[in-house]
């Protein structure tokens, strides 16, 4: 294994055990600690983060004229600053304030990452750096909910202002590690020849589209699983830091497992799949609303196992079939403009959270509707995209 991809490894863990010690706790930080109602907190951090749409494009220029590589660093530098803001946010401009530059410096990132992934893996199928960097992501990200845990535990309300100052130091960490050993990549096309060259792809505007059904999924369980757990079934605070840790235990092992037991379908047919076990999971949880008070927990962590086996189905090879079927000679405009998914997912995910305060069970209906609605369109997308992307895997 190289050095830039050693680098990367342990770069990607040290930025996700920053981010698990926060961001599954935004929404009671601004209602708890800052003291905003849940429906007002919601909508603001969904205004603040709504500000990410505008950088998919920028970063994709930024990837094709300078390389992947330094749009991720200003991207980890944008988000310390995002974070920082937060511990001087007092009312709903100030949590706006604080999204904005959060929510930007994270779709700048993720429109970044997987070009720089794909770079520094080279001239080889994706789906297992995708896979490795995911099994990374999500051990440090589990950890980090954990301490989150932790810290609430032995702190009370005072762990989430130790959780957001440690955040701010990975951040900074993470993008040292980056800029030392990460050396400047190849840039992929002059701007002129790759204007609009994704809005005219309608095929994989569709697959920007059902992929972001499926990330609701995701968002929708990194913060609104503590605010079911804690303010709807009023379970034990550390309920959630074990929820993630057993996904992280799950995922952070798993995904080269996955991509094995998969190997025979292609990636829209595990992508299928996956969305298909979101869907379950969606079905099962709102489920606990039924089970006797005293099998809530192990009830939840059950339905925590069917999650897991959702996103290790399908995260790497939604990132492997969005890598192969962009135009090489375009790779940074596509890349990025797949993040699209994953920024309109983070922008609807809190003001779907923010509907437990009508109903327990109608956000969890709204999401698996998503997921099943994924399911149902890869299905129809596959044929239209290139044969080569969507074969499975070859190594």
């Amino acid at each position: 294994m190289t050095r830039s991809r050693v680098a990367m490894l342990l770069a990607m863990g040290i930025d996700n055990f920053g981010s698990g010690l926060f961001l599954p706790l935004a929404l009671l930080y601004v209602t708890r600690v800052i003291g905003i109602p849940l429906v007002e907190a919601g909508t603001a951090v969904t205004v603040g983060t709504t500000a990410g749409l505008l950088m998919p494009p920028l970063a994709g220029r930024l990837v094709d004229r300078a390389g992947p590589r330094a749009g991720v660093l200003a991207a980890q530098l944008l988000q310390a600053a995002g974070i920082s803001a937060y511990l001087f946010a007092h009312d709903v401009g100030g949590v706006v304030v604080a999204a904005i530059l959060l929510g930007a410096g994270q779709q700048l990132f993720y429109s970044c990452l997987f070009a720089l992934i794909a770079e520094v893996a080279g001239d080889v199928p994706k789906d297992r750096p995708f896979a490795e960097v995911g099994m990374v992501r999500a051990g440090g990200f589990g950890l980090g909910g954990l301490m989150s845990s932790a810290l609430l535990t032995w702190f009370g309300d005072s762990g989430y202002s130790v959780a957001l100052i440690v955040d701010v130091l990975t951040f900074l960490a993470a993008a040292g590690l980056v800029a030392v050993f990460i050396p400047p990549g190849r840039r992929f096309a002059p701007a002129a020849r790759v204007r609009s060259g994704v809005l005219r792809n309608r095929p994989y505007l569709t697959l920007i589209l059902l992929s972001g059904l499926f990330g609701l999924s995701l968002d929708f369980f990194l913060i609104g699983t503590p605010v079911f757990v804690l303010d709807r079934l009023h379970a034990p605070t550390w309920l959630p830091g074990a929820i993630l840790f057993l996904l992280t235990v799950l995922t952070s092992v798993g995904g080269t497992v996955a991509l094995r037991l998969t190997r025979g379908l292609s990636r829209i047919g595990a992508m299928r799949a996956g969305s298909a076990l979101f869907a379950a999971w969606c079905l099962t949880s709102v489920g606990v609303l039924l089970v006797p008070r005293s099998w809530q927990v192990p009830y939840l962590l059950a339905a925590t196992l069917v999650f897991a086996a959702g996103d290790l189905v399908f995260g790497p090879r939604s990132g492997a079939l969005a890598e192969a079927a962009a135009p090489p000679e375009a790779k940074g405009r596509y890349l990025a403009a797949f993040q699209y998914a994953f920024t309109v997912a983070q922008v609807l995910a809190p003001a779907i959270v923010s509907l437990f305060s009508v109903a327990a069970w109608l956000p969890w209906v709204l999401v698996g509707g998503c997921a099943c609605l994924a399911a149902l369109g890869l299905g129809r997308l596959g044929p239209r995209l290139p044969a080569a992307a969507v074969a499975p895997i070859q190594s």
